[in-house]
């Protein structure tokens, strides 16, 4: 305490009884300092970091009116390249080499294809062409990959951007390159955090311009080998339970190909919705902020993100967490039935894994929630609890059904009450309207 008020003495140059003035005192320094007629100057240190941080602004400022003078171009409302430093900033470490990630690559092909023939044998579905698209990758090398994919998915977005539907105005350029900033850091904080915590991956682009007919699997070393270390588990084992999951995404979206064409169309009908608030925002107003609040209060208990949907927007929403639950929950399930077969250890994998996944700190807790990851997490549970649960009512053979088309996948509420989807199946109903 008495360092605090010796440091306090020293910064103003004031005598120590000065500390007793009071509230109103101290409120008319203030004042005065505003007026012009301070009883006292202000910290030098203070005027020098205003005065740069002004000059900074001045010249960024002046760089980007005379950038968009020169092209005429609105900023973008995500800055790729910025969001690829910042997430490769958080990954710098456990680089692969090009010897070992040819290694690497080798071994997790051989294990892919160790699961090719257990897995279509249990699913009944077969793979239209061989599948040998396996790498492996260290972090940076997993947000090279969906760097691109990420723009791609967002680029129906930035056809949204207000600023390319007038002619801006500076002040609407400078907020335009502020807001991108602050987005291409997000965006970069949550790859970066991505990348720490991704084991393997098959990516299937959506919303791509040109048709696609086979995905890639991804295993990020890195990642793999640390969680095979902390949890103690034998690193072939590990290896061979992860690839049976991810394996399987590769059968339920190549052999089915309808899949990917059904999401695309969610996404591109959601995104629609999207334009249609970008236009009211534009428009802007007191009455918007009422409706965008008026949704808020009407959206219930859900995630904030389901709160500021329209009824048309969660349903949509609720129909891709159905389609994402099944999945998820059908690769788990196929990796369950087929790991305890070839696995002698998969039970304490399971197990240890599964642990794992709930303890987390409160901050990374806090940051799933506000950044809706803890809604993936959901669809794994509820998506094996539905199809372990209709295997068990009735056989793997009829759960089997989610697989024919779209009109047979369940609704979310069917996805949490089982029995409700096998009676539409069993009643033959067509598929009701999206909950």
């Amino acid at each position: 305490m008495g360092g605090r008020t010796a440091r306090s003495t020293r910064a103003t140059g004031r005598p120590q009884h000065a500390t007793n003035d009071s509230s109103t005192s101290r409120k008319g320094d203030i004042v005065q300092q505003f007026r012009g007629g301070a009883r006292r100057p202000l910290d030098p240190r203070f005027i020098a970091v205003g005065a740069i941080a002004g000059a900074v602004f001045g010249v960024w400022a002046n760089s980007k009116t005379r950038e968009y003078r020169k092209t005429g171009q609105v900023p973008a409302l995500i800055n790729w390249q910025q969001a690829r430093t910042v997430a490769v900033g958080m990954n710098r470490d456990e680089r692969l080499g090009p010897a070992e990630r040819a290694s690497l690559a080798v071994e997790y092909r051989r294990l892919v294809q160790r699961c090719l023939g257990p897995i279509a044998e249990y699913t009944g579905a077969q793979l239209a062409r061989p599948f040998e698209a396996t790498v492996a990758f260290d972090r940076a090398d997993w947000i090279g990959a969906n760097i691109e994919s990420f723009a791609q998915l967002f680029g129906p977005l930035e056809g949204l951007n207000p600023l390319h539907d007038q002619t801006p105005r500076i002040a609407s350029i400078l907020w335009g390159n502020v807001n991108q900033t602050v987005l291409s850091g997000e965006v970069g904080l949550l790859l970066g955090y991505l990348a720490r915590r991704v084991l393997g991956q098959y990516d299937l682009a959506l919303l791509g311009k040109e048709p696609i007919t086979e995905g890639k699997l991804y295993f990020v070393e890195p990642n793999i080998r640390q969680v095979q270390r902390q949890l103690g588990l034998p690193r072939d084992d590990f290896r061979m339970w992860l690839a049976l999951h991810e394996t399987t995404h590769v059968f339920e979206f190549e052999a089915h190909p309808w899949l990917r064409a059904h999401l695309n169309g969610i996404l591109e009908q959601y995104f629609a919705f999207l334009s249609q608030d970008m236009g009211k925002l534009k428009d802007g107003g007191l009455g918007t902020l009422r409706q965008f609040a008026a949704r808020a209060r009407a959206g219930g208990d859900g995630n904030w993100l389901e709160r500021l949907m329209t009824t048309e927007q969660r349903a949509l929403f609720s129909q891709m967490q159905a389609t994402m639950a099944i999945v998820e929950g059908y690769s788990n399930h196929v990796m369950n039935v087929i790991g305890r077969q070839i696995l002698p250890g998969f039970d304490r994998i399971s197990e240890q894994f599964t642990k794992r996944q709930r303890e987390k700190s409160v901050g990374e807790q806090l940051f799933i929630r506000l950044t809706g990851l803890d809604m993936k997490l959901e669809q794994y549970r509820l998506g094996e609890e539905f199809i372990d649960r209709v295997v068990a009512l009735r056989s793997h053979d009829f759960v089997r059904q989610v697989w024919d088309g779209p009109e047979k996948l369940p609704t979310l509420d069917e996805v949490k009450n089982p029995e409700r989807w096998i009676a539409r199946l069993d009643a033959g109903q067509a598929l009701p309207a999206a909950d």
